[in-house]
């Protein structure tokens, strides 16, 4: 088997036990048996667990800022590129469990590197939003407002609606987390007068 195919094979199989067990439990041992490789494969190509992960963390990220890039047309509304993202950062979520298990590792054990890896991928949202907000100042299409403020209110917002509600109640649909997203950003609460 050429070095190419182990490397992508090693990184499938990190990427897996690292959606499946989190960072803390995730080994080179697991690895290598997830892999079916020897240990010692894997260090041909990845000197620690640290630096794998450092892999599998950048090419999702890469992969986020794709779809962050492509959400965007520039003929239509902020409030249409805000909703057509956020339908793409819940597929994004579905497809890599792996910051879904990151987010458990946090507020489960507090492990360092997992939480390096959910602030890395909120910093990247909340640069998006913050960029794209404000154009839509720039546009009239939003009232003059603080950027950074209102980025991280629309994600804490959405985290709100797709993970700590489904704690304790029945997870919402896309439909209806955009419903609830649209009643607070676009139209507020108050009655108009």
């Amino acid at each position: 088997m050429p070095n190419i195919d182990r490397r992508k094979l090693i990184l499938a199989a990190a990427a897996q036990s690292f959606a499946q067990f989190g960072y803390k439990a995730t080994t080179m041992d697991l690895v290598s048996k997830i892999a079916n490789v020897g240990k010692g494969t894997i260090y041909t190509f990845f000197k620690t667990k640290e630096e794998l992960f450092e892999e599998i963390l950048r090419k999702a990220l890469q992969e986020l800022k794709e779809i962050l890039q492509h959400g965007m047309r520039q003929e239509d509304t902020f409030f249409q590129n805000l909703f057509r993202v956020l339908d793409s950062l819940l597929d994004f979520r579905s497809d890599h469990e792996l910051f879904v298990k990151l987010s458990q590792e946090v507020r489960d054990i507090g492990t360092v590197q997992a939480m390096e890896g959910i602030q890395r991928l909120e910093s990247l949202v909340l640069q998006y939003l913050r960029q794209e907000i404000d154009k839509a100042i720039e546009k009239k299409e939003l009232k003059p407002c603080d950027s950074g403020i209102v980025s991280f209110m629309i994600l804490k917002l959405y985290i709100g609606l797709t993970t700590e509600w489904n704690k304790s109640h029945e997870p919402l649909s896309k439909e209806k987390i955009k419903e609830n997203m649209r009643l607070f950003i676009m139209e507020g609460l108050a009655e108009k007068v």
